[in-house]
């Protein structure tokens, strides 16, 4: 028995990572974008156990792409302890500051 439909293309229409968000490290009096390798670690090896920050993407240097699912206020509280835990701020609190880019 021979089948002759030919296969639907395949659609995607949803948009996963939606909003582009500014990350900027906070350490003492020093301000600077979030550098890209910190901003990799965190959302390649998020340790957090919340499933929303799994849609983030790092871009470039200050600069990641989520899903709408996450909120940067959140984001900005879990990177800031995970980045402070790891030592970033060399013995300082570490603080992220997020907005929409």
């Amino acid at each position: 028995m021979s089948h002759t439909h030919s296969p639907r293309p395949a659609r995607y229409t949803v948009v996963v990572y939606a909003q582009k968000l500014r990350v900027e490290v906070v350490i003492g009096a020093e301000r600077r974008p979030c550098p890209l390798e910190w901003l990799d670690n965190f959302c390649m090896r998020n340790f957090t156990g919340e499933a929303e920050f799994d849609d983030t993407l790092p871009l470039a240097e200050g600069l990641l792409e989520a899903s709408f699912r996450v909120q940067p206020e959140r984001l900005a509280e879990a990177m800031s302890a995970w980045f402070t835990q790891r030592g970033k701020g060399l013995g300082q609190p570490v603080r992220l500051q997020i907005r929409p880019a």
